[in-house]
């Protein structure tokens, strides 16, 4: 059987549910996903944030993308959340972890306290997948499910690229993508038979526009392409993994980063 390379990248059709997509990062795929014909189901702690970016975005679905309030940090909004969506939408095809609470303290620092809240991310990242698969199976449906790593999951940071200006990056941080990317890897291989499929979008250098200045001049020159990343350099890959043109691939840990790790 012959398929286009336009069939096999449309989300026509398909609902996606995107945590944290009125971020720097979330909110490019969002568009991406509704670019590509999906109907979003947009996810923020602030139930406005959500609805901003619903009204917002375009597509086919324009008009029809959905809001909802979803704090990944806590399992009963979780639970309370992942039902509204299935409510509104019907059902759910994608799911893209992205929602991140953030920590600035480094490894100096930072608290027990602190480092467990940061690893509390993974703790949701994990029980929202699971809402998808157990509502995957009982609707009898293919789904694809991505969850967001980073460079930093997969290599150290350079300690030279923030001293005098910030802290280090932070080591819960690492440890938290690191724990993403071999989540991706259990869970792919424990849910494949029930046509669940689960990879990692992992992004390189993107700082956002409130980044130190000088950090970033440093950052640049630990690059291969010598520059940072643009949100919207990620949208090919969010569609590529959501999307049938990926629908042989499933555990994989896609790094998007200018050849940081490449070193």
């Amino acid at each position: 059987m012959s398929v286009s390379i336009q069939q096999l990248f449309d989300l026509s059709g398909r609902t996606a549910l995107l945590t944290g997509a009125s971020g720097y990062l979330g909110r490019a795929l969002a568009d991406a996903l509704a670019e590509a014909g999906a109907r979003v189901v947009v996810s923020s702690r602030k139930i406005e944030n959500a609805r901003s970016v619903a009204n917002e975005l375009g597509g086919k679905q324009a008009g029809r993308h959905l809001a909802i309030c979803l704090d990944h940090l806590d399992e009963i909004a979780i639970d309370r959340g992942f039902e509204d969506a299935v409510s509104q939408a019907g059902r759910i095809d994608v799911l893209v972890n992205n929602g991140h609470a953030p920590l600035g303290a480094d490894w100096s620092t930072v608290t027990a306290e602190q480092f467990q809240r940061q690893l509390a991310n993974l703790t949701g990242y994990f029980l929202l997948a699971r809402r998808l698969r157990d509502h995957s199976v009982a609707q009898q449906r293919a789904a694809s499910v991505v969850l967001l790593g980073s460079m930093y999951g997969v290599v150290g940071s350079y300690p030279d690229a923030y001293a005098g200006i910030c802290a280090a990056s932070p080591v819960a941080y690492h440890a938290l993508k690191g724990g993403i990317v071999h989540l991706t890897r259990h869970l792919a291989v424990y849910w494949a038979k029930d046509g669940v499929r689960v990879n990692c979008l992992s992004p390189g250098p993107f700082p956002n526009p409130q980044a130190p200045a000088k950090m970033v001049e440093r950052l640049k020159t630990k690059s291969p392409m010598g520059r940072m990343g643009s949100p919207h350099e990620l949208k090919g890959a969010i569609v590529f993994l959501a999307s049938d043109a990926s629908s042989y691939v499933t555990g994989q840990n896609l790094i998007v980063d200018g050849g940081w790790t490449a070193w």
